[in-house]
């Protein structure tokens, strides 16, 4: 991976390119009593992806409904909601701002800031640019990346249920994006 940002070409078109939501996730995993992961997914998100003719110009900016997390189970999604766990009431949304990308080829990094409930924190995530494809149906072009990360529950105010819940909470996103039509 190189850091000299201002040599690197980009493979992207400048643009806005749109979230594909059919084709994007948001998933997690989090240590349950420290013998066994939960995973689980949010099911709602929206997400820009802004690239202009340098890699310094490009900005992604993403909202997460926190109330449209799945771990597959009901009645255990109903409790991390409530106001005793993730209190979605008073924290609606999680919100990511990259401030910087740098990377080559297939392995980038995103430096940014990740907010849950107006408490704000630095997000490094780690980037596997996965490749464009041409989709034959409709012809757009389509982006695909893998950005994964972790996160600290307490530094963002979520230290409930400590030793029930594991600490680090894994962050995994696949995301596709789609080339802005030229005009």
């Amino acid at each position: 991976m190189t850091n000299d940002t201002a040599t690197t070409a980009l493979p992207l078109a400048p643009g806005q390119w749109a979230l594909d939501p059919f084709h994007s996730s948001v998933n997690f995993t989090v240590r349950h009593l420290g013998i066994a992961k939960v995973r689980g997914r949010f099911e709602r998100l929206e997400a820009d992806l802004v690239v202009g003719e340098r890699v310094e110009d490009v900005r992604v900016s993403a909202t997460v409904d926190l109330a449209s997390i799945n771990t597959g189970n009901a009645d255990r999604d109903a409790h991390v909601r409530a106001s005793d766990l993730l209190d979605v009431e008073k924290r609606p949304t999680m919100t990511y701002r990259s401030t910087r990308v740098s990377g080559a080829g297939e392995d980038w990094s995103m430096e940014g800031e990740l907010t849950i409930g107006g408490v704000t924190r630095p997000l490094t995530l780690a980037v596997e640019f996965g490749g464009l494809v041409d989709v034959p149906m409709d012809g757009s072009r389509h982006a695909g990346f893998e950005a994964t990360g972790e996160i600290r529950r307490s530094e963002f105010g979520l230290d409930f249920a400590p030793g029930l819940l594991g600490e680090v909470v894994k962050i995994q996103l696949d995301m596709q994006f789609v080339e802005p039509k030229s005009s």
